[in-house]
């Protein structure tokens, strides 16, 4: 889905932009995508699903780190 129409930034890109760009906080998201940096109406929406997606990727990194151990 697009998050942010002014820049056509999408959910997908926001994920990506936390896995391989290292993305964190809503400014470095702003920084690395230009999310909400046109009319901010999309600022709402673009936190929820940044925090889902650090979230989520602080999940795997976890489970990846718990697998390891055990091998």
């Amino acid at each position: 889905m697009i998050v942010c129409v002014c820049n056509n930034v999408s959910d997908k890109a926001i994920r990506k932009a936390v896995e391989q760009d290292g993305v964190r906080t809503y400014i470095q998201l702003q920084r690395t995508t230009q999310t909400g940096t046109c009319c901010g109406k999309c600022s709402s929406c673009a936190k929820q699903v940044l925090k889902e997606s650090v979230e989520a990727y602080e999940e795997k990194m976890l489970a990846d780190l718990q697998d390891l151990a055990f091998a």
